[in-house]
């Protein structure tokens, strides 16, 4: 059995609550003795294998809830809202945080709720209504999950186990299932034909066509979605009605994702991806080859290692363009610190990735705070290209907390903890960091201090600075 332990008290609480019953009369129905049940509560004490077990008998207990139902989106999430400047001055650390959720995870969710509104209302008139952000509302639930959808996951495993057994290369075993069980056949269509499009399902002529400009990796890509798509669609729809979103185009969003979620773990299994990941010590160029994917694909794999009892390191992912923006988020099981910085500081290396090309680019980053991370860094075109010859250009920023980042090969003989480190920010409007030289705008919430006979190496000096 697993020994895996999960902080999880406002669950506990809420199915509690759910069945009427008090702190004592639950205890007692658990073997366990009242005081450890509040400690549990509180936070204080995890909820034990045994005890999850005993939780499955007696309430018929869906054990999913404790890393799925966090309010917020858990502690991680929470940390990203109130590291607004707006909050700078309360200074509330992760003890008292902790705190807060276990007391009143009602009251946090509230909070979550109302911060995204508002934040997402933010860029709009102050005055007008907050538009509904479908991304927003599909990332928050992504989010909710840490980025690991277990059922998928175990469903995409034996499914891969079976295309292996059927034949040793994987695009024409998906090819085949689809032919035979499916009644699709691939077709590979010229630019020309295909102008403005990557993949299209033609149920007509019962054909999945292909954009020529797609690689290989691509092309295995689009088969496994649409395996996924045929496959996996009672789970796919379990997970997109339990997110009740209120909302078709947010709903799709999100079929689609965990579509893209089932397809990369057919590719690369989850079991037999991690012990590559641990034996190579997540050497990326290595993982590539091996399960022949794109650094993208690779990237946004490593983000969903989050299955109890077998997790892998929590590494989070932005997507990056030249102008900075951020089009891509994924947190994962990780603190994200960094990945939910306003927009991507210019000091970091990140814009220097673009004109780069072979191996990550590999650099130890600290914030105002002191946070360390390890970001590695790849510059990468959107698969396909326009007949003009456009095609997306983008940087991946995939990084861990440099506490956890020792076994990484990428910095192998290195000290990410106490070795020279690039200081960077989460972006000038939050960014706290005095006598920067790159700095575009002043903090949020900071006063200005103007000098007339002085002149700093930055034109916004704050309060605080």
């Amino acid at each position: 059995m697993s020994t895996a332990k999960v902080i999880a008290g406002h669950v506990v609480r809420r199915l509690r609550r759910q069945n009427g019953l008090s702190q004592a009369a639950m205890a007692d129905m658990l073997d366990i003795s009242p005081s450890y049940l509040n400690l549990i509560e509180r936070n204080q004490r995890p909820v034990s294998a045994a005890l999850l077990v005993r939780l499955v008998e007696t309430f018929d207990f869906d054990p999913r809830a404790l890393t799925s139902d966090a309010p917020g989106g858990g502690a991680a999430a929470m940390r990203r809202r109130l590291a607004d400047p707006l909050f700078a001055d309360l200074e509330i650390d992760r003890t008292e945080l902790e705190e807060w959720l276990a007391a009143a995870p009602g009251g946090a969710e509230a909070f979550a709720r109302a911060f995204d509104r508002l934040a997402g209302a933010a860029g709009g008139m102050a005055d007008a209504p907050a538009a509904p952000d479908p991304t927003m509302a599909v990332r928050r639930e992504i989010e909710r999950w840490r980025n690991h959808f277990p059922d998928l996951d175990a469903a995409a495993e034996s499914l891969a186990d079976e295309l292996r057994l059927a034949a040793g290369d994987l695009y024409g075993a998906l090819a085949e299932r689809l032919r035979v069980r499916h009644a699709l056949s691939i077709r590979v269509l010229p630019i020309d034909i295909l102008p403005d499009r990557l993949v299209r399902l033609d149920l007509h002529a019962r054909q999945l066509q292909l954009s020529e400009m797609l690689e290989a990796p691509a092309r295995v890509f689009a088969l496994a979605v649409q395996l996924a798509q045929s496959e996996a669609r009672g789970e796919i729809e379990a997970l997109a009605r339990g997110a009740a979103f209120g909302d078709r185009i947010a709903e799709r969003l999100f079929r689609r994702y965990l579509a893209q979620y089932f397809a990369a773990a057919i590719v690369m299994p989850y079991a037999r991806f991690l012990r590559a990941c641990e034996a190579t010590g997540y050497d990326l160029a290595i993982l590539q080859r091996r399960f022949g994917v794109s650094f993208e694909q690779l990237a946004h794999r490593l983000t969903t290692l989050n299955r109890v009892g077998a997790r892998g390191l929590p590494f989070f992912l932005s997507r990056v363009d030249r102008a900075g923006q951020v089009s891509k988020r994924l947190a994962g099981a990780a603190d994200p610190g960094l990945v939910e910085a306003e927009g991507m500081c210019p000091l970091s290396s990140v814009f220097l990735a673009f004109d780069r090309s072979g191996e990550p680019l590999v650099e130890i980053v600290v914030m105002p705070d002191g946070a360390r991370f390890v970001t590695l860094t790849h510059a990468t075109s959107r698969a396909g290209r326009t007949l003009s010859g456009d095609s997306g250009r983008f940087a991946i920023m995939l990084g861990l907390t440099a506490a956890m980042a020792g076994q990484l090969a990428a910095i192998r003989g290195q000290d990410p903890m106490s070795g020279p480190a690039t200081p960077i920010g989460p972006g000038c409007r939050r960014c706290l960091r005095s006598e920067c030289p790159q700095r575009s705008h002043p903090p949020v919430g900071r006063a200005l201090l103007i000098h007339e006979r002085e002149r700093g190496v930055t034109p916004f000096n704050f309060v605080g600075d």
